[in-house]
């Protein structure tokens, strides 16, 4: 009997635990789902009503922190509060400009999530697809990666194995900034053995790395580093703003080698021509083939910031003027949907727009240059270039007279489709 008794009590520990856990992984389910899902910020027009729809597998209570923000769903009654079911519609209305607060709430209780509300005034800019010449210049000597070196005696050595890693900024070199990998040459064959301090940038932090350089078979001395000090590229212009604010690529420009993002010190647009178009395939990106001048007559820009969700700047006069085209509405998130839209670009020399498809829409992924996949449905565009290929990121998407997103990325298997970056999500990044 007392036999009986412990597996009965060891059963319904078994059951507890099982309840337990079940709970704990609908929770922890719960809270991705929402995460995803839902974005931590909303921006939306002052005076103007605003309609969303959050696909979430739970009721939820919505819950103003505000008088300034009403908020209303399918009982048509303004509230401070309201009971969102599952993809049910809701809409937002501010009076006034500023920043509020929303806070979503399991069983009107348990915060599952706080939202930053923006109420500003509603933006324009005109949508470009002109393709433009890029050049980058890091800030600092970025290291490449470290190698074997044969010193004067035939023998090999990495002085920098250990010492430096792929992705490092070499900012200076006993105390002299270095502004290129010409200056980092002429100072290690100035200081010759003696050992030489670098100052490296690595993930935001700055620290003193002390080497000791070694004299190769010609007779000059290096650290067994290879290094760049700057990239170039081509790509399209996304925007321009009434300011002469321009944006471009909807994502970072990358060093080929370390995959990282360029930090840089400064950048500047020049004019480029493209000479052909290499269609895409099936495992095969296209391309665009084209040169770009450099010169002090053919800078048409200056790049101040490259991140994650673009590259930024000041357009010049020249540019100004070539940019032809009315200003659009910027549409937010909550404007695109699914479906047909357009997407402008030159690939055939002249500025046109292109029927595009909306296949997806994610208000809050996992990497905010890939929250739209397009797909291209326009048979001038396929004969041209076969849908999307490289030197296209950037590619202004208009849906319903609004300028909504860029093209980012294409699919390599399917060069037809690819992903976009919401326009808003642009906009913030470049602080403008």
């Amino acid at each position: 009997m007392r036999e009986r008794g412990t597996k009965r009590r060891g059963f319904r520990r078994f059951l507890m635990w099982s309840l337990w856990t079940m709970l704990v992984a609908a929770a922890g389910s719960g809270w991705y789902v929402v995460e995803r899902q839902i974005p931590g910020r909303l921006n939306v027009v002052v005076r103007e009503q605003e309609e969303f729809r959050f696909a979430l597998p739970f009721d939820v209570t919505l819950l103003s922190e505000s008088e300034e923000v009403v908020l209303s769903n399918q009982s048509n009654i303004p509230s401070g509060e309201i009971r969102l079911r599952m993809d049910e519609p809701f809409s937002l209305y501010a009076e006034n400009e500023g920043s509020y607060r929303l806070n979503l709430k399991l069983f009107g209780r348990i915060k599952l999530k706080e939202i930053q509300v923006n109420v500003e005034q509603c933006r324009y800019a005109i949508p470009c697809g002109t393709p433009v010449g890029i050049y980058l210049k890091s800030r600092g000597v970025m290291v490449i990666g470290t190698g074997r070196i044969v010193q004067e005696n035939g023998q090999e050595a990495e002085p920098a194995f250990g010492m430096l890693e792929s992705g490092d900024y070499i900012e200076a070199i006993n105390g002299e900034p270095l502004w290129d990998k010409e200056a980092l040459v002429t100072y290690l064959n100035h200081n010759g053995a003696n050992e030489a301090v670098l100052t490296v940038r690595r993930g935001g932090e700055v620290r003193q790395v002390r080497m000791s350089p070694v004299r190769t078979l010609d007779g000059s001395y290096k650290l067994g580093a290879w290094v760049r000090d700057d990239t170039q590229g081509i790509g399209t212009l996304t925007y321009l703003d009434a300011n002469g604010n321009f944006g471009a690529l909807g994502h970072g420009i990358s060093d080929s080698d370390t995959g990282d993002v360029v930090e840089i010190e400064q950048g500047a647009l020049y004019e480029t021509e493209i000479l052909g178009i290499d269609k895409g395939s099936s495992g095969s990106p296209g391309v665009m083939a084209g040169v770009i001048y450099y010169g002090p007559g053919t800078r048409v820009g200056t790049v101040e910031s490259n991140t994650e969700q673009g590259i930024f700047g000041k357009a010049d006069d020249k540019l100004r003027k070539s940019i032809s085209g009315d200003p659009l509405e910027i549409g937010y998130r909550q404007d695109v949907k699914k479906g047909r839209a357009w997407l402008r670009s030159t690939v055939s020399g002249q500025v046109r727009d292109y029927e595009i498809e909306i296949q997806r829409v994610d208000y809050n992924p996992m990497q905010k240059s890939k929250s739209l996949v397009i797909r291209v449905v326009d048979p001038e565009l396929l004969g041209l270039t076969g849908g999307i290929v490289q030197g296209m990121s950037g590619s202004p998407v208009i849906q319903d007279g609004k300028l909504v997103g860029a093209v980012t990325h294409v699919f390599v298997n399917d060069p037809t489709r690819g992903y976009g970056i919401f326009m808003e999500t642009m906009l913030e990044e470049a602080g403008q």
